[in-house]
Parts: C-alpha cells; sequence; structure tokens
C-alpha cells in the first residue's frame, strides 16, 4: 500500500515538473510604430497557444497565453505616438497569463508565431492595424492626374532603406546596426534630391519600423518610380571582407557564392520581420508572359547601367570589395518595370568599415556618391516626358536649385558643406579667401561657387 503511494506521488510530481519545464516565460517586450500600423512583439521561451480579441467602450485588446509566466518589468516601453494608451497584466487559471492593452482607439488586430531564426526565438507578434487602412476588398482612391508640367514630369527615384523595426539586419563591429547606417543614407540621398531640379525621391521606410520586401518594392510602384535603390550594409563571417558594392537582378542565380549567400542573407528579412511573401505567378497566357519577358530585359538592362554608373562613383569614395556590378536574386529588386539595384555600402563586420558607416560625413559621402551615380544614369537616359528630356530635347541647360551662401553653425566643417552642396572643397576655399584649411567660424557666411 506504501509502495502505491510513493509511485503515485511520484508520477503526480513528475506531471507538474512536466506542466512546469513546458510553461513559457514571455521574456521581453519590443514596440515599433509604422505608417499603417503598430507591431508589438513578445520574446518567448517556447511556442505558446494563444489568442487575442477586441473589446469596447472603452476601446480594449485582450491577448491571452496558455501555460505561460510573465516578468511586469518588460512593458516598460515608450507607447507615444501608438494607439495604446495603457498596458495591464495579470495571471489567470493559475498557468495563464492575460495582457490587455487598453486603446486610444479602435483597432484591427493580427497575431502570429514566429519560429527561432539566427537573431531571436520564438516571438508572438501582435499588429494593431489603423483602421482607416484600405483592404483588400476595398478599391484605392483613384488619383486624379496631375496637370502635366509644360517642361514636363520630374524624374521619380524610390530609395530603400534596408531593415528596420524588428529587423535590424547585421550587427557589426562595435555593435554598429545595418538598419541606422542605411536609413541615416537614404535621408542623406533624399535630401540630395530635393535639391535637385526635376527629381523627386520617396523614403520606402522613413523611421524604425520593418516593411516586407514586396511592400518596399509595391511602394516604390505607387510612387511611379523611375529607379529604386535599395541601401544595405554587407556582413559576412571573416572580419577581413571589406568594401562597397552593387547588385542587380539575376534571375539565373547569382554571378559569385558571395553573392549568393548574401541574397539568401538579405531575403531572410521577412522571415526576422514576419511577413509573408507576395505570390506574383497569379497572371497567365501567353501575351502576359511574353510581354513580362520583355519588361523584365529592358528593365535589367537599365537596372545594370545605373549599377555600373553608381559603382564608378561608389570607388571613387571608397575602397570596393568588387569592381563589376554582381548579380543576385534579390527579393526587393524583383519589380518586372522598375530598374533597380542594391549597394552594400561596406562591410559592418569589418571594423574599418563599421567605423565608417557609424560617421555622419562617411555616410554623406556614400550618399553622394549613389547620388551621382543615379544623375549621370539619367542624364544619359532621360525617361520619356520627364523635364530632363525636355531639355535635352531643347538642348538648354538643367541648373540645379542650390542656395548661393551657406551660414555656418556648430558642428559644421568644410568637407560637410562641400558634400552637402556637391561642390569641391577647394572650390569653396577659393570662392570665400579660405587659407587655412577648414578654417571657419559658427554664423560665417560662406559663397556657395
Amino acid at each position: 500500500m506504501l509502495g502505491h503511494l510513493v509511485n503515485r506521488s511520484l508520477v503526480i510530481l513528475l506531471l507538474m515538473t512536466t506542466s512546469v519545464a513546458h510553461a513559457a516565460n514571455i521574456e521581453n517586450a519590443r514596440l515599433w510604430r509604422s505608417p499603417e500600423k503598430t507591431r508589438l512583439v513578445l520574446d518567448l521561451t517556447d511556442f505558446i497557444d494563444h489568442k487575442i480579441f477586441t473589446l469596447s467602450n472603452p476601446s480594449r485588446l485582450v491577448i491571452d497565453m496558455n501555460d505561460s509566466s510573465l516578468n511586469s518589468s518588460i512593458f516598460n516601453i515608450t507607447l507615444a505616438n501608438t494607439p495604446i494608451r495603457n498596458i495591464r497584466h495579470a495571471k489567470r487559471n493559475s498557468n495563464d497569463v492575460r495582457i490587455v492593452l487598453d486603446l486610444y482607439e479602435s483597432v484591427s488586430p493580427r497575431s502570429f508565431m514566429l519560429k527561432p531564426n539566427s537573431t531571436y526565438g520564438h516571438r508572438l507578434v501582435v499588429d494593431l492595424f489603423d483602421k482607416i487602412q484600405i483592404t483588400d476588398n476595398q478599391s484605392a482612391p483613384q488619383k486624379s492626374a496631375p496637370s502635366e508640367p509644360i517642361d514636363g514630369r520630374d524624374i521619380i527615384v524610390a530609395i530603400d532603406a534596408g531593415h528596420g523595426g524588428e529587423d535590424p539586419g547585421a550587427i557589426g563591429y562595435g555593435k554598429a546596426r545595418e538598419k541606422e547606417a542605411t536609413l541615416a543614407i537614404a535621408k542623406e540621398l533624399v535630401a540630395l534630391f530635393q535639391r535637385e531640379q526635376g527629381f523627386q525621391a520617396k523614403l520606402t521606410r522613413t523611421g524604425d519600423y520593418y516593411i516586407s520586401l514586396r511592400e518596399r518594392t509595391k511602394i516604390a510602384r505607387n510612387s511611379e518610380a523611375d529607379l529604386l535603390v535599395s541601401i544595405h550594409a554587407d556582413a559576412f563571417v571573416q572580419p577581413s571582407a571589406r568594401g562597397m558594392s552593387v547588385f542587380t537582378l539575376s534571375e539565373r542565380g547569382a554571378t559569385s557564392e558571395a553573392a549568393l549567400w548574401l541574397a539568401n542573407k538579405e531575403n531572410s528579412s521577412d522571415l526576422i520581420g514576419g511577413e509573408e511573401g507576395v505570390s506574383l505567378d497569379d497572371k497567365d497566357g501567353l501575351l502576359a508572359s511574353v510581354l513580362l519577358d520583355l519588361s523584365m530585359t529592358d528593365t535589367q538592362t537599365r537596372s545594370i547601367r545605373a549599377g555600373k554608373m553608381v559603382l564608378i562613383e561608389l570607388g571613387r569614395q571608397n575602397k570596393l570589395h568588387k569592381k563589376h556590378v554582381e548579380q543576385a536574386e534579390f527579393v526587393v529588386l524583383k519589380s518586372p518595370d522598375i530598374p533597380s539595384v542594391l549597394v552594400e555600402a561596406g562591410f559592418i563586420t569589418n571594423p574599418e568599415d563599421a567605423r565608417k558607416l557609424k560617421s555622419h560625413s562617411h555616410r554623406k559621402r556614400i550618399a553622394l556618391a549613389i547620388f551621382t551615380g543615379i544623375r549621370g544614369f539619367f542624364h544619359q537616359n532621360p525617361p520619356r516626358g520627364t523635364m530632363l528630356e525636355q531639355h535635352m530635347i531643347k538642348g538648354t541647360l538643367m541648373v540645379s536649385a542650390k542656395p548661393h551662401k551657406h551660414r555656418v553653425k556648430s558642428g559644421d566643417t568644410l568637407s560637410d558643406i562641400a558634400i552637402h552642396y556637391n561642390v569641391s572643397i577647394s572650390g569653396l576655399r577659393r570662392a570665400n579667401g579660405i587659407k587655412k584649411a577648414d578654417h571657419i567660424k559658427i554664423g560665417q557666411w560662406l559663397k556657395i561657387p
């Protein structure tokens, strides 16, 4: 009898131990805001069963997680600029956790689990879509066609800062993060195009949030872009690898093993960020196939031409990893009607490249090189109906809208000002009678040659 009781106690203890062992702990929480949604990410020690539902008057979102535990300190996160007013949590049924998001307004929620990858473990992702969003079964409002300027339209350049939000990209030497370097370079590039007559620039992301690879090309297409340039920072297992590269799309495999490895790494962003790819094979028929092939062939030809000109300019600024445009199957470049190039602005895993990528002045130089290459490409290949094409037909010179003077502010250097206005340092010195290198004063007005 005693032996039976002992065995029974051991079985109960074993079941309790097994139950505790499989309980998932909620270890961390992160919150990201993008233009159309707010994303809450919970880091877990194991897979978890969960459900979400909304309540009204007042608006709330409830997240129930089975067999879980939670550290209350994980919700010390900033809620500013989100629909979340407060986050509450409590134990339910001894083993479960309930999290309640108090909301300022109602949202359209979606949740899903993500499996572990090279960057994170198990994650529960909860997306809060703004109610203003246009759903798939609604038709987007048609833009009224703007009146065509007499001198033609602007050239549209879509600038894609790689990674963002939940997807940090490569984390390199000195904890340099790819997503921060790419956004900084992208913003510098936009500033250059804003000062160039006949050009407009559109960022695919303007802040630190995640966008899927297909969504990036969709933004470029909705902007009616003439070119998409995607900016990244390279990474490799060996810290000795360094230098900048330019890639275009290859439909028949990568031009090198390194390019293939890199494409796989960059394309895995959707696994990290948690968005599914979008199938483009919903069109069939011989005519559609032929038209698509013709479009892709022309687009790839222009992509390679643009890539070569960007690579030449990058080579004048820094060491190149490869002296020719490489090709790989990057998802972000797979737009059949928009020429697309991908720039790897150095190896973030290399100490020297990582130090430069964290430098404000170096980021400006990279942006200037990309800008000069793209501008040169379009001056040789002006799109139809653009202001640039009209000026070339008429044989007139299109002048950039450049200020004639600059007032020196704290932190300015002569080299930074030269990069900012796309002029040479020696030209700045001559125009302003500067004898000593970088001898400028705060408040001083400089002539821009």
